[in-house]
């Protein structure tokens, strides 16, 4: 287990999945993240995903772009409004 910097036990938790079912791709996620983990997309009508400025998107999204570059801060998990986000601990 890892420590803060004044000694308090801190266990990471990592960005693994976000649920596009739940997902409303407000971007406060990918706003906050201090890396490069996560990535605005589109969501058409057929459920296909496409570029965030595509003509053929429905609905805005999330994705996790790089999960190997998550420090498990869980800045990201904080301003979530709809918990769409899953993590796994390190």
């Amino acid at each position: 287990m890892l420590q803060t910097r004044g000694g308090t036990a801190w266990q990471p938790n990592y960005l693994d999945v976000i649920n596009q079912d739940v997902c409303i791709g407000c971007a406060r996620c990918f706003k906050v993240c201090p890396r490069a983990v996560l990535q605005p997309a589109g969501m058409t009508e057929d459920g296909e995903q496409v570029d965030f400025d595509d003509d053929e998107a429905f609905r805005k999204i999330m994705t996790v772009e790089d999960a190997a570059d998550c420090i498990g801060c869980g800045a990201c998990a904080k301003v979530c409004s709809t918990t769409a986000m899953a993590f796994v601990a390190a």
